[in-house]
């Protein structure tokens, strides 16, 4: 009804994107420029300043999705989209598809689009993304997912990766402004013997 698409607005107007000020290492299985077998994914760690943000912006962004269940107190919440893997360091991990793929940008912010770029682990990147609510459609699961905006590729080491959202790449390049590192005219990639056989599950 209009309630609820004012409601969905006025929650998308309210979204709120994070940006790392920092790049981020890539760790653990990368499907980046090129979809594996599940889709398109990237794993990173996030440090505790950035989670904490996201801690606080989940209680509010479950307040939609609780507003939406069929029955609240039978509901099961689902665990954050972030796991503690060291101290004051979380996993994280994105998956999207061709329809909602984060426009990649260089340093300068050209798009990358090479799909045998080694965008794997080690690489170096910076990400804008925003969370999520969901509900299953038994109606009574629910929790948050993070959804990548974009991705700025800042170093290249090894084998091949990149990510897209609803922004074009125009947005995404004005969201990280230039960054000293890759640039898609001159790819001065390391590269590296890996050998790439973990594959992980996707649990979204």
């Amino acid at each position: 009804g209009f309630c609820s698409r004012i409601n969905l607005f006025l929650l998308l107007m309210s979204r709120q994107t994070f940006v790392t000020e920092e790049p981020v290492t890539l760790e653990g299985f990368q499907a980046v420029m090129k979809p594996s077998k599940y889709g398109y994914s990237l794993a990173t760690v996030l440090d505790e300043e950035v989670i904490n943000d996201l801690e606080v912006d989940r209680q509010s962004t479950l307040k939609w999705a609780e507003s939406k269940l069929k029955n609240p107190k039978r509901s099961t919440l689902r665990p954050e989209p972030w796991e503690e893997a060291a101290k004051g360091k979380f996993k994280v991990k994105f998956s999207w598809n061709e329809e909602t793929k984060p426009p990649i940008v260089d340093t300068d912010g050209a798009p990358v689009t090479d799909e045998r770029l080694p965008l794997y682990e080690g690489s170096e990147v910076k990400l804008a993304f925003y969370q999520k609510p969901y509900i299953l459609k038994d109606g009574v699961t629910y929790g948050t997912s993070l959804k990548l905006e974009g991705i700025q590729v800042v170093s290249v080491k090894s084998e091949a990766g990149v990510d897209t959202g609803d922004r074009n790449v125009e947005d995404v390049a004005s969201l990280f402004g230039k960054t000293k590192g890759f640039k898609v005219g001159e790819p001065n990639v390391v590269t590296e013997e890996t050998n790439e056989t973990t594959e992980e599950d996707d649990d979204f």
